[in-house]
C-alpha cells in the first residue's frame, strides 16, 4: 500500500492525467478514478478542478515561484549572472512540465475565462514570476549591481519570455532537451541579457 495520503495520491493522479489529457478535456471525476477515490473524497481536499490545477503547479511541477520569491527576500547574494541563469533554468523545466498540463485550456474561451477567474480569485496567475523577478532586479538595482538605467521590468520579460519561447518550440517539436543543452541555453541568455544591465550604453 502506498504510504501517501490521500491529497498526495489525488495530486499525483491529477498531474498524470492533466499531462496526458490536458487540462481542458480532464475532468474531476477522471482524475478521482485514477487515483482510486469517489469526487466526494476529492472535494474534500480540492475547491474544483482549477484548485488542483494550482496545486499541481506549485507542488508537482519544478520549483519557479519560490525561487523568485527567495532572491526577492534576499538581494546581494551570490553573482546577479548566477542567479538569473538559476532563474532561467528554472523557468524553462517549470515550462516544459507546464505545457503539456495547460495547453489545451486556451482552445476553449469560456473554460479560459473561467480559469482566469478563478485563479485571480485565489490571488495566483501567470503574471506573478514576471513581476517578482523584476522586483529582485530592482533591488539589485538599488544595491548598484544594476546600472541605474536599465528597465528591471523588461528584463525580467525578457528573460522569462526567452525561456517560455525556448520550452514551447521544445514541445511543439517533440525535443525534449537534455540537461546539458538547458544549462547552455540559460547561460548564454543570461549573459546576453547582463550586458544591458551591467553595461552603461
Amino acid at each position: 500500500m502506498s504510504g501517501l495520503g490521500t491529497r498526495d495520491q489525488i495530486l499525483d493522479a491529477a498531474a498524470h492525467v492533466m499531462r496526458t489529457r490536458g487540462f481542458a478535456r480532464t475532468t474531476t471525476k477522471e482524475i478521482a478514478r485514477a487515483a482510486g477515490y469517489s469526487e466526494a473524497t476529492l472535494y474534500k481536499h480540492f475547491q474544483d478542478k482549477s484548485d488542483l490545477f494550482l496545486a499541481v503547479l506549485h507542488e508537482r511541477l519544478p520549483s519557479f515561484r519560490p525561487l523568485l520569491a527567495d532572491l526577492a527576500r534576499d538581494p546581494g547574494r551570490g553573482s546577479l549572472s548566477d542567479n538569473l541563469a538559476t532563474t532561467a533554468r528554472s523557468a524553462i523545466a517549470f515550462y516544459l512540465e507546464g505545457f503539456p498540463v495547460s495547453a489545451s485550456i486556451f482552445s476553449e474561451p469560456e473554460l479560459l475565462a473561467a480559469h482566469s477567474a478563478a485563479i485571480t480569485r485565489r490571488g495566483a496567475g501567470p503574471h506573478l514570476p514576471m513581476q517578482e523577478l523584476a522586483r529582485y532586479l530592482r533591488a539589485e538595482q538599488q544595491l548598484g549591481r544594476i546600472r541605474p538605467g536599465a528597465d528591471c521590468d523588461a528584463a525580467a520579460a525578457l528573460l522569462l519570455g526567452a525561456c517560455f519561447q525556448y520550452a514551447f518550440l521544445r514541445s511543439f517539436f517533440q525535443q525534449a532537451p537534455t540537461p546539458a543543452e538547458v544549462e547552455g541555453y540559460a547561460a548564454a541568455i543570461t549573459a546576453t541579457l547582463m550586458t544591458g544591465l551591467v553595461t552603461t550604453p
